[in-house]
């Protein structure tokens, strides 16, 4: 029988996992190896989306795996074809190139901008913007545009050419965004700060100074895509055309798929032999996609998406109200923010500890935040069931 004591023996200690271990899921329910109970607030990080084991998608990846499993990129295969097309319709976009993860297309996203700005305004056009508290990857590129020293430590010297911003502030912008920018990297809505959306006065000035500097924008949507703040992609929310987005974790279901959606001038950039991936267009992986994006896209599931949104509003208010526990709770769609109001007894470990007791799964965010980001059509009866374990829990940890 498997046990956590044999991560510790055999795994990379990068990460500090659960007591159980799941075995079994289905919907927003999920079973460990003694068949204990869990209600699923964090499929795995924003990504099972439409909850675990979603039949639809069982049948396609089924279907699809008695065909072709993996193709090299010397072919194209039919279900990579039919899904950028489909992710086109449903976009901004002209152009796709799928990765394998979101890390993988913010590096391509980058890439694809530098080369751009070489190409059409020389090599001097290089820099990338980046802002405070952001959370883009764990790859080399990627922490450097975190920023954090808490994910750079160590890892030096990071790539160049990058400049960071404090988020949401508009001064001093003009500085960083300049004739020498390539691109603005930029989450509209921060995931691992706590759920916190861009300001509109922040969103106007950066449009306004990459028009004026010939800067492209590009959105990390990695998280806040398909579908997990109520629109296919937040960008729609917030009066802003990118030229570049990335999506992954949702967009997969749990079936390891990324892409960056771009327009025709941008793509053309990027020729034979400038990028590539083994397994990106993999024909599991984007058939399973493509079921996704086909559901997700549908009007009826994007409204219910902010109409569950305002249950968990309405129901942690009244957690809040009888406890006074949070400082603050953000909300993004189905993605939510609680910050602890934190104590001797309640903190963001203690209260995971206490809630996977009870039979609920949250995930952390920094600043001592409770994340939550179950799937976009968990039942409504699920919410309040795991809204009251995590009531209980705070409750719990309060009078210990």
């Amino acid at each position: 029988m498997v046990t956590r004591k044999q991560f510790n023996d055999y795994m990379m200690p990068v990460y500090n996992p659960a007591h159980f271990i799941p075995v079994k899921a289905k919907g927003s329910i999920v079973w460990d190896s003694k068949n204990k109970k869990y209600i699923d607030f964090a499929s795995g990080i924003a990504v099972t989306s439409l909850g675990h084991c979603y039949p639809p998608l069982v049948k396609v990846l089924n279907e699809q795996s008695k065909k072709v499993w993996h193709l090299s990129n010397a072919m194209t295969n039919a279900p990579a074809l039919n899904l950028a097309k489909t992710l086109c319709k449903n976009t901004f976009a002209d152009k796709v190139f799928f990765a394998n993860s979101g890390a993988e297309a913010m590096e391509a996203a980058v890439k694809t901008a530098r080369k751009y700005a070489n190409l059409k305004y020389g090599k001097n056009k290089n820099e990338i913007v980046a802002f405070s508290d952001a959370f883009h990857g764990r790859t080399m590129m990627t922490i450097a545009l975190n920023g954090s020293d808490r994910m750079t430590n160590g890892f030096g010297p990071m790539p160049a050419g990058i400049n960071h911003h404090p988020y949401n502030e508009t001064e001093g912008l003009e500085k960083i965004i300049n004739k020498r920018t390539a691109a603005v990297v930029i989450e509209l809505v921060q995931g691992e700060a706590g759920i916190i959306k861009a300001k509109k006065p922040f969103i106007a000035k950066i449009k306004k100074l990459c028009k004026e500097n010939n800067a492209l924008i590009i959105i990390d949507e990695v998280q806040s895509g398909v579908g997990r703040t109520g629109t296919l992609f937040a960008y729609e929310q917030f009066n802003i055309k990118p030229d570049i987005v990335t999506s992954a974790k949702g967009l997969g279901n749990g079936f390891p798929i990324g892409a960056i959606l771009t327009k025709n001038h941008i793509a053309e950039s990027m020729q034979v032999g400038t990028h590539g991936t083994t397994y990106g267009g993999n024909p599991l992986a984007c058939s399973v996609a493509l079921e996704v994006i086909n559901t997700v896209s549908k009007k009826r599931l994007l409204t219910n998406v902010i109409k569950k949104e305002k249950i968990f509003i309405n129901k942690l208010n009244a957690i809040n109200t009888n406890l006074k526990c949070f400082e603050r709770i953000n909300t993004a769609g189905l993605w939510i923010g609680c910050k602890l109001n934190v104590t001797d007894t309640v903190n963001l470990d203690t209260v995971l500890q206490q809630c996977y007791k009870n039979g609920l799964m949250v995930l952390k965010a920094n600043n001592n935040t409770i994340r939550i980001a179950p799937s976009l059509i968990i039942e409504d009866k699920l919410i309040n069931s795991g809204l009251d374990i995590l009531e209980k829990s705070i409750a719990q940890l309060q009078k210990a």
